[in-house]
């Protein structure tokens, strides 16, 4: 056991001396989760007001008319834009440049008129040829219509009860009664998820981060597997096979210190994305470490036999980085496989990479439990038994030459 610690600090010092260590194993995702954030909208900024910009002019300044403004403020259609003008001219302008959807005139007698039961038009400003004119048509009409029947409800219940139903007071009432009407339509979607599914933007994060950390864990065996290519061409694994030391104990060592590495890696890397990125891992700590775990065993079983293919630096390289961009894209690092068919779902879960972001996308965007990463743990812990043996195969029928 001591030479199996022995062997595996050597290789960890030769990896943490190496630049390209920090360069491929944190330094790369952390850039690269940043880039895929941005380019799919994982630093929005917060949620974007889609409501229609309108541009809103009162040439009456009576109570209505304010009352009026404070509808079309509540609006979930339409957003008011404070435009300093008094000419109906710069509205038609800025309509016209498609900096506002469309304006609403207040005529200097509406207030008058509507409490007088006479007609009462709002000025509008819009291209009823469009769907943005048309929308904003009907919300204007609606709340228009809302404000005259609840001007005319006072009035009435003013005549017939006097001073005891104030004009304002029932108003106001009137108003306020629309905002809870007795009967509602509300439209609801179900879900499975136990908890509340994050906003877009986080789900970008939540799935950008651990497809980053694990694509650059496998381009990180680069130099793990050169260390071990370095090893038989100086010769010093020829010479470490002339003493006691078991063939065995030569491949756990160098398995441990790519175990140890990988896994240091993901800890760091889930830290940033919990710390940095608000992507919700410890929701389920427990099951996150089960999955990084069993990632690093498998991924580090992999480096393994990279480095015991590997005859040459050049080799190396190219076993490093193919493995990369094949299991990454099939298991869906870049494009989620959610969104693809069942046939490509079912490829891609030839990579032990899409089991992996199965795990840790199961607790931080799916909102599901522990015994969710049960199935993907498995899987990549019998990866990387596979992994292993055909390494430690290819060690034993290669290691003298």
């Amino acid at each position: 056991m001591i030479r199996i610690f022995d062997i595996a600090r050597k290789d960890l010092l030769q990896l943490v001396r190496d630049p390209k260590t920090f360069m491929f194993l944190l330094i790369m995702p952390v850039a690269f989760t940043f880039l895929f954030g941005f380019a799919f909208g994982g630093f929005g900024g917060g949620a974007t007001d889609t409501r229609l910009p309108v541009g809103y002019l009162d040439l009456d300044s009576s109570r209505l008319s304010k009352k009026m403004y404070e509808l079309l403020s509540t609006s979930q259609v339409i957003r008011l834009d404070h435009v300093p003008t008094r000419q109906v001219a710069d509205l038609e302008r800025l309509g016209a440049e498609g900096k506002l959807a469309g304006a609403i005139i207040v005529p200097s007698d509406y207030g008058r008129a509507t409490l007088a039961g006479k007609p009462a038009r709002l000025a509008l400003i819009a291209d009823k040829g469009t769907t943005a004119g048309m929308t904003l048509e009907a919300e204007v009409v609606a709340l228009a219509g809302r404000l005259d029947s609840a001007v005319r409800t006072a009035s009435i219940m003013q005549e017939t009860l006097g001073d005891r139903a104030p004009f304002q007071y029932t108003l106001q009432q009137t108003l306020a009664a629309w905002k809870d009407p007795p009967i509602a339509v509300a439209e609801t979607t179900s879900t499975v998820l136990p908890e509340k599914k994050q906003d877009r933007a986080s789900d970008s994060l939540a799935h950008t981060s651990p497809g980053m950390m694990l694509q650059f864990a496998i381009a990180g065996l680069l130099t793990a597997a050169q260390v071990i290519v370095a090893e038989r061409k100086t010769r010093a694994l020829q010479r470490l096979l002339t003493t006691a030391t078991n063939r065995i104990h030569i491949l756990l060592g160098h398995y441990l210190a790519m175990v140890a590495l990988i896994f240091c890696q993901l800890f760091s890397l889930i830290l940033f994305g919990w710390l940095v990125l608000q992507v919700n891992y410890v929701r389920d700590p427990v099951a996150i470490l089960w999955v990084a775990a069993s990632s690093a065993l498998c991924i580090a079983a992999l480096g393994l036999l990279i480095g015991m293919l590997a005859q040459t630096d050049e080799q190396a390289v190219i076993f490093s980085l193919i493995p990369m961009f094949v299991l990454a894209g099939l298991g869906g690092v870049w494009v989620p496989l959610e969104v693809t068919g069942e046939t490509f779902q079912t490829i891609g879960h030839i990579s032990p990479v899409a089991w992996a972001m199965d795990g840790f996308k199961n607790i931080s965007i799916r909102g599901l439990g522990t015994e969710s990463v049960a199935l993907p743990v498995l899987a990549l812990i019998a990866y990387g038994l596979l992994f292993f043996l055909l390494a430690a195969w290819r060690f034993w029928t290669h290691a003298e030459h």
